[in-house]
């Protein structure tokens, strides 16, 4: 039987400090006379009730030490308990949605994925708006850094939290887990914070510079604005292209920075082949569409650049009339968002990591039938890649294709159109949060207009996207819960 006491302990200290959290936007409402702040604070007790009960019925779990099952459990709980308790300031104040498009918003927040299901964000309540930053914000990292402070009391070193959340340091030499946290805290901060301000120095307002802010360093997506970046001035998306892209990078690599090895992140090789995948993605779409319509080179440069880092990176955020190109603009968006960006950041899809790896094994099955008695290794960065490794990747490539069409499938089930519902789990499984088809079309480039099914569906495409398939999956296995 496993003890569940530490799992529940850590994440109702989690929830304790997510309605310290509510408090910032409750003040926003509150100071602009707006009585949604009242709503959000009336949500701050409940999580926090309910939070401070849980760790006081669990506190005799102190001491007691965290195992591998346990930090799979803790992880689903924390990715599945949490936006329950996230998404209630959405039900029960402005814009007061029903439970499933209330759970989908707090999913979509917290993993940063960037979808919603809102419409007229620029008249909602500013603190709202301020919660789904925070959401995006703390879904980044922010539930792993708080998770790593609660950790050492539980008397764990703290990897196996960082396994089950995708973090891999690749073999280098790097300081303890909490160490790790202490410094990814820090980087991460200081970028959101050059962020906000390079945001407000550009003309956004206060509200928009820090929900942008956040959004982009976390790749979550989520604006106050129902248009995203378009109309914004053109530095704008310049800029919000470098720091989504800087936010799709690995984040341990930006630990060795600060440990003295200032090249670390462009001697990573999926950081290369992150940048080189992405500006040939950028350079066919804006020559297919200066070629074939009446828009000028730079404008087509900047929305494809702005548009394609945003899908690649998982971010979600939008600018222009891109997302009516269509035509060879879509395959190449289907492709990179199924990719995604770099392993061991705030992005997810299948990672350039594993598309490399995966590359390599392709090449290396057919030399094998040109040559079968010679030895084909595969290797990654001058190392030679472990058999289990190899088998993991597979695995995980093969059921993110599979995992893909089921569920594909089962929204066209619901009635809903074949383009709809494969860019429906395409966007939500990969946490790209970038809407394509009719139904998004109808729903105002929102996803209000699937029907409730469909919204359960991507949800759960939501939480497998961002916990890499497999940490939730093994929960299926009978064995994963025998002694």
């Amino acid at each position: 039987m496993i003890d569940l006491r530490p799992v529940f302990y850590v994440i109702g200290r989690i929830l304790i400090v997510l309605a310290i959290l509510m408090v910032a936007p409750a003040l926003v409402d509150w100071r602009a006379g707006n009585p949604n702040g009242f709503d959000i604070a009336r949500a701050a007790m409940i999580t926090g009730f309910v939070g401070v009960a849980m760790a006081l019925a669990t506190g005799n779990a102190l001491g007691t030490s965290l195992d591998v099952r346990q930090a799979y459990l803790l992880t689903a709980g924390i990715w599945t308990i949490v936006p329950a308790f996230a998404a209630i300031p959405f039900v029960i104040g402005a814009p007061g949605l029903r439970l499933s498009h209330a759970y989908f918003e707090a999913v979509s927040g917290l993993t940063t994925t960037g979808a919603t299901v809102i419409v007229g964000l620029d008249t909602m309540p500013a603190g709202m708006n301020l919660w789904r930053g925070m959401l995006n914000w703390t879904g980044g990292l922010g539930i792993a850094f708080i998770a790593m402070i609660f950790l050492p009391l539980m008397r764990v070193g703290g990897m196996q939290f960082f396994r089950t959340e995708g973090f891999d340091t690749f073999g280098k030499a790097l300081p303890r887990a909490t160490d790790i946290a202490r410094q990814l805290l820090f980087v991460y901060l200081g970028l959101t914070m050059a962020a906000i301000t390079v945001f407000a120095m550009l003309g956004q307002s206060p509200l928009g510079a820090v929900v942008h802010g956040m959004s982009a360093v976390s790749t979550g997506g989520f604006s106050p604005f129902d248009a995203s970046f378009t109309g914004l001035t053109w530095l704008n998306e310049y800029f919000g292209t470098m720091f989504m892209f800087l936010g799709s990078l690995p984040f341990v690599r930006y630990v060795q920075m600060v440990n003295g090895l200032p090249a670390a992140v462009w001697r990573d090789p999926q950081v290369r082949g992150y940048f080189r995948w992405l500006m040939g993605s950028v350079l066919i779409v804006t020559v297919w569409r200066w070629s074939t319509s009446d828009m000028a080179l730079e404008p087509a440069f900047r929305e494809s650049l702005f548009n394609l880092t945003s899908i690649m990176s998982s971010t979600g955020t939008f600018s222009g009339s891109f997302p009516s190109w269509g035509g060879l603009m879509l395959v190449v968006a289907f492709v990179l968002g199924t990719v995604g960006a770099c392993s061991g950041s705030t992005a997810s899809g299948l990672s350039v990591f594993r598309m490399q790896i995966a590359m390599k094994i392709l090449r290396q099955q057919v030399l094998r039938i040109l040559r079968p008695s010679a030895i084909h290794p595969v290797k990654y960065d001058g190392r030679s890649v472990d058999e289990d490794v190899i088998h993991a990747i597979i695995m995980f490539v093969s059921s993110y294709i599979l995992i893909l069409g089921v569920l594909g499938v089962a929204i066209s089930l619901l009635g809903v159109d074949l383009e709809s519902s494969v860019f429906a789990v395409w966007t939500t499984l990969g946490n790209v949060g970038y809407g394509f088809g009719p139904l998004v079309a109808a729903g105002q480039g929102t996803f209000r207009a699937f029907p409730e099914g469909a919204i359960w569906i991507m949800t759960l495409a939501m939480i497998l996207g961002r916990l890499g398939l497999l940490a939730i999956l093994v929960l299926l296995l009978p064995a994963f819960w025998r002694r």
